[in-house]
């Protein structure tokens, strides 16, 4: 083996990463597509007046992949990593097609509670995992990542368009159309997954690892975070920036596609230098810097630009280097259960992120919900401080993979 061939990705690691982030891209574009026009439909339908049901039909999805993320998981340990995927883009199928064919809120969120049951986050990273060698993990990590980023950006601009032109009915028929290609790819794209040992993930294995459940902790802190971003960010350009609903993907994409920009040499310096935990700690603190920062200068729409910026660049150098770091030190035997897990707590921190972010905005305003993410986060910054860095492995060949299933 030459160095360069250790020191670069092989053809089919870039397949895997590239593939996997397709399939991770068309899934959540349908979820990502609704956020935008949903609110607007909903008086449409029956029951779709009362505001607390159609905040459900919203984060109905989130809570029922909480619920289902740690057996997606272990399944996977247990049946493999294919065959859980394909199972769960079906549900997802299946959950889109109900809420086509919906004739009131109530069918809407049935729907949207199946699209959830379809938790394949683990599965997902976990084959990348098994796919990819572990100097190269955090790049494939950071393409998942960035793919999410990538179709929330494009939600933005074409929702509104979409729902000019379908309607609702036809965007959710988009989305069972979306998850059908991804079962073909995860069939026909996806390199052959190793075999995985025909064992169930054992969860005191990963509770009783205080490296696992720190992390666990962070991911759950920053989609929080996240989530509340939400709640502040659309009002806060319409009041403090002038920018009418309709013209926000103006902010959101620059700052998504600016944060890419930064993250890239970020997650070559993490991987190549061995610095993971210094980049990781660097990014969680950056966290705190943008909830003071908007909190205390949050008043102009260059200002909520410029923090929202920074705060894109935070979030998709951890979204790449947490279910890394997850992947490298978990037991092999349960590295789905761990994911499962990860996946777990952060469906609940988008949860729930939802509910403090509204209650905390409506009760005591803004720069209260800020202050108490900024809390969150340097808690968060506390407790990495106290984490070992994950073990820089001798650089094996690439995996021997073929494509098929």
């Amino acid at each position: 083996m030459s160095a360069p061939e250790s020191d670069s990705m092989s053809p089919q690691e870039r397949r895997a990463g590239i593939s996997l982030a397709a399939i991770f891209a068309l899934r959540m574009l349908g979820l990502f597509l609704i956020l935008p026009v949903f609110a607007v439909h909903a008086p449409t339908v029956p029951g779709g007046d009362d505001l607390m049901l159609v905040g459900l039909a919203i984060g109905a999805y989130g809570l029922t992949q909480a619920c289902l993320q740690i057996p997606f998981g272990a399944a996977s340990d247990r049946f493999g990593r294919k065959p859980v995927i394909i199972a769960g883009l079906v549900l997802f199928a299946v959950g889109s097609m109900v809420a086509a064919l919906a004739g009131s809120i109530g069918w809407i969120i049935f729907g949207r509670v199946l699209q959830g049951a379809g938790a394949i986050s683990a599965a997902v990273t976990a084959l990348a995992a098994d796919l990819t060698r572990d100097q190269h993990r955090t790049k494939v990590m950071a393409m998942i990542g960035s793919s999410i980023g990538l179709v929330f950006a494009a939600s933005l601009v074409v929702a509104p368009v979409l729902y000019s032109a379908v309607g609702m009915s036809g965007i959710f028929w988009l989305t069972a159309f979306l998850a059908l290609a991804a079962i073909w790819m995860v069939v026909r794209v996806v390199p052959a997954a190793p075999p995985v040992p025909r064992a169930t993930g054992r969860f005191g294995d990963v509770l009783r690892s205080g490296q696992l459940m720190r992390l666990n902790f962070g991911v759950f802190v920053l989609h929080l975070i996240q989530t509340t971003m939400w709640v502040m960010v659309p009002a806060a350009l319409v009041a403090h920036g002038g920018l009418p609903l309709p013209e926000h993907w103006k902010v959101y994409l620059p700052a998504v596609l600016l944060s890419f920009i930064a993250m890239v040499p970020a997650v070559i310096v993490a991987e190549r230098r061995g610095w993971m935990k210094p980049v990781f700690l660097a990014a969680v603190g950056l966290l705190v810097i943008v909830q003071l920062g908007l909190m205390l200068f949050g008043n102009g729409l260059w200002s909520l630009a410029f923090w929202l910026t920074l705060f894109f660049c935070a979030f998709n150098i951890l979204e790449a280097t947490q279910p890394s770091w997850i992947s490298k030190i978990a037991p092999a035997h349960a590295k789905g259960t761990a994911l499962g897990v990860y996946n777990t707590l952060q469906s609940a921190g988008l949860f729930l992120g939802g509910l403090l972010g509204g209650w905390l905005a409506q009760r005591f305003g803004a720069a209260a919900l800020n202050l108490v993410c900024a809390a969150l986060a340097l808690v968060w910054l506390a407790v990495a401080a106290t984490m070992n860095p994950p073990p820089r492995r001798v650089q094996a060949a690439a995996p021997n993979m073929s494509s098929g299933t």
